[in-house]
């Protein structure tokens, strides 16, 4: 009986020291796994959405290469569809509201999470530039309308008359039948939203807008609003949308993009995930027939993807490795 106790003992110890030894290699070999598939992170890095985000990722990345601050290089990219009439979407040219009045709204952001936005601005060529001015200059987050206007005049800002005359046509076609139902992937494109990874590894974004066409005098989308058109966290990541503004403030879109990189999901499964919440949301919804939202991340890694509810958004990238280019969003609803 002494012997096989002693036996049973010299087992059992003999198999915890044999399985604490194989952990250890165990986690060695994960360890050396881990190391290997490191990649090294992509930076700088330049994303924006739409076909006119090659022209602002453009002027942004000859900015960052000239030594700009990552704020100063996106108000420059985004800066130049804001001043290009061709762009109807984003500042002077952009689609009036069915008062045949452009209102603008933009936003920017920094590593810091320091923030300044405008809304319902009128006259001023370029937003996103008073929206930093907000940050830099004021204890506030956001001003809107007249007050926006007043600060903006007050920094030296032109007033200006922002309706093109290809605009006001538009405008007065629509008129005829005064029907509000966006075109889906032309009047609800209606931003540029920039995300930067700079040489630093840190993170800033920015968004403007003309927002959407033939609106409410007064109505104000997401893209103005930190957490719904534009979020990001410096220890995880940033993201943000473009498409139909309402749907994406009822869901908080880019702070829960966000949310879910610090959760461990890549950026193309977090645009994903929150593209698929705001669908199932508004399946049933009034907005449905012309609903588009889409949205853009990138992460701490440099991994960067884009997501919306229907084919046809597209975002432009650059980087070192391959240049100014634009790539294809994934899509939930397939064409017919």
């Amino acid at each position: 009986m002494s012997s096989r106790r002693k036996f049973i003992k010299n087992t059992a110890l003999g198999t915890v020291g044999l399985s604490a030894l194989l952990s250890s290699f165990s986690a060695s070999a994960e360890a050396n796994k881990n190391t290997s598939k490191a990649k090294p992170v992509k930076k700088p890095l330049v994303i924006s959405t739409w076909r006119h985000g090659l022209a602002a990722n453009e002027e942004a990345w000859k900015q960052l290469n000239n030594g700009a601050a990552p704020l100063d290089a996106i108000v420059a990219g985004v800066g130049v569809p804001e001043a290009d009439p061709d762009v109807r979407s984003v500042g002077y040219g952009g689609l009036p509201d069915r008062e045949g009045k452009v209102t603008l709204d933009a936003c920017i952001m920094d590593k810091n999470s320091d923030c300044g936005s405008v809304s319902f601005l009128q006259g001023i060529k370029h937003p996103i530039a008073v929206a930093k001015k907000v940050l830099d200059e004021t204890p506030h987050v956001m001003l809107t309308g007249k007050g926006a206007l007043q600060f903006a005049l007050e920094k030296g800002f032109k007033e200006e008359n922002l309706l093109t005359d290809k605009s006001k046509e538009s405008w007065e076609k629509w008129l005829e039948k005064s029907k509000y139902q966006p075109v889906i992937n032309i009047e609800n494109h209606d931003t540029i939203s920039m995300l930067v990874l700079d040489e630093e590894g840190n993170l800033s974004g920015g968004c403007t807008t003309s927002g959407a066409a033939w609106k409410l005098h007064g109505r104000v989308g997401d893209s103005p609003i930190i957490g719904a058109g534009l979020f990001l966290d410096n220890e995880v990541g940033a993201a943000a949308a473009t498409g139909l503004g309402e749907a994406v403030i009822r869901t908080a879109g880019s702070a829960m993009v966000v949310e879910l990189m610090r959760q461990g999901k890549s950026p193309y499964e977090a645009c994903k995930e929150i593209v698929e919440r705001i669908y199932n949301k508004h399946k049933n919804h009034k907005d449905m027939a012309y609903l588009q939202v889409g949205f853009i991340a990138v992460n701490k890694k440099g991994e960067h993807a884009g997501y919306s509810i229907r084919p046809g958004f597209n975002y432009a990238v650059y980087d070192k490795e391959n240049g100014n280019r634009m790539e294809d969003a994934g899509f939930k609803i397939k064409k017919k």
